[in-house]
């Protein structure tokens, strides 16, 4: 580990934190999407009351989302850092953490339309 970065202080490291997250967003439009899709699901929630646990899984998926998300662009970045040029490994390590995102996106889906369904299909028949 680099010495000048051993002894930070912890405020330090949370301003690093939050530089992270807001690059995240400045850098990636499926962040956009993500923090869009969030908003969507956070208004559905008070709009059918949904319950205590299901406010708890709804966080859950949802930072689950944001966490692939920023440890894809995480990976993106490190791998453009080791290599410009075509590899297959670095093509690879890209496209799994993309699929990491894709994979926690759907189960997201899946959860959300769990919840939702039923408070939609009630209020609608």
């Amino acid at each position: 580990m680099n010495p000048d970065y051993k002894h930070r202080h912890h405020h330090v490291s949370f301003k690093s934190a939050l530089n992270g997250i807001l690059l995240v967003i400045k850098m990636e439009i499926n962040m956009k999407i993500i923090i869009a899709a969030s908003a969507l699901v956070a208004i559905l929630g008070f709009i059918f009351k949904i319950t205590y646990y299901e406010w708890l899984i709804v966080v859950l998926v949802t930072g689950l989302v944001y966490f692939a998300e920023m440890v894809n662009t995480s990976i993106e970045a490190v791998t453009d850092l080791v290599t410009t040029e075509w590899k297959e490994d670095a093509k690879i390590a890209k496209d799994v953490a993309s699929g990491m995102v894709l994979v926690s996106s759907i189960i997201a889906l899946v959860i959300g339309l769990m919840i939702f369904a039923p408070k939609i299909k009630y209020n609608l028949f």
